[in-house]
């Protein structure tokens, strides 16, 4: 099939996190791309979470939060404010990481970097189910 697609059902939890997708991601190709050349769309349908191609694992993803909440501060300014205080900063997130990702998908597998990694980021410390749509277009 030149085209299929998967949701994902992700439970991100009550703080602030990035939540690799990658495996996920490579599951879903193994079950779908049968080694074909192709694009792997990753997309969140939440006005409140993105998605990165980051290094994990080694502190980068802690630094992106980091950096999120010196751009983004959660307090009071937002003029968004219903849910926790600084939730409408959580509004403005996929202004700066887009709620997608299209990938290259080569024989059937991610075409990422070494310490490339997939991930679902999330500030919304309301809102712990999120929902992950993985389509796959290959020829």
């Amino acid at each position: 099939m030149p085209f299929t697609t998967r949701l994902l059902h992700i439970t991100t939890g009550s703080d602030e996190a990035v939540n690799d997708l990658t495996d996920a991601c490579e599951q879903f190709l193994q079950e779908s791309a049968d080694g074909r050349d192709g694009l792997l769309n990753v997309f969140v349908p939440h006005a409140t979470a993105g998605v990165a191609v980051i290094e994990t694992g080694s502190g980068s993803d802690d630094d992106l939060l980091a950096a999120l909440r010196t751009l983004l501060p959660p307090d009071d300014r937002w003029r968004h404010r219903h849910g926790s205080p600084g939730h409408g900063r959580d509004h403005v997130l996929p202004a700066f990481l887009p709620p997608h990702a299209t990938l290259p998908v080569i024989g059937g597998r991610l075409a990422l970097g070494t310490w490339q990694s997939v991930c679902l980021v999330d500030t919304n410390v309301d809102n712990a189910k999120r929902q992950v749509r993985l389509s796959f277009c290959g020829y």
